[in-house]
């Protein structure tokens, strides 16, 4: 008669399927800029890994890159970005911990707008307020 595996082993498998396919999660950012008025911004993104370096996205145009999700589940793009009415604002692009479900698949979308930066919610389809610019 065969045993069964203690319930401890079967959970612990199971989080590594999870983990090892979460590892293998490859991921779209794309930063696309609808602020109009002709205005062009400034992106420089980057991870602790990859340095993507500093990008002039027109009015009307996007940049993006592609990447994998760590083992870890720690992976973040952080980005710094600047137009005609801001200097220098840094966010994150692309956090695991809120991305991971947020963008619901392998794209993750930004929008930059002059009241601020929108990203898509992947479930819903629905455009998110998510930062504002400082005052």
């Amino acid at each position: 008669m065969l045993s069964r595996p203690p319930p401890f082993a079967a959970a612990a498998l199971l989080l590594l399927l999870l983990v090892a396919g979460a590892a293998s999660h490859d991921v779209h950012v794309s930063m696309m800029n609808r602020l109009g008025g002709g205005n062009n911004m400034t992106l420089h993104c980057q991870s602790k890994d990859n340095n993507l370096g500093q990008q002039t996205v027109p009015d009307g145009s996007e940049f993006g890159w592609d990447f994998s999700v760590n083992v870890e589940g720690t992976t973040l793009f952080f980005c710094d970005l600047g137009w005609q009415s801001v200097m220098d604002f840094h966010f994150d692009a692309y956090s695991f911990g809120r991305d991971f479900v947020r963008c619901s698949g392998d794209k993750c979308l930004w929008i930059v707008a002059k009241e601020g930066i929108y990203g898509q919610n992947g479930k819903t389809g629905l455009w998110e307020y998510a930062y504002s610019w400082p005052n």
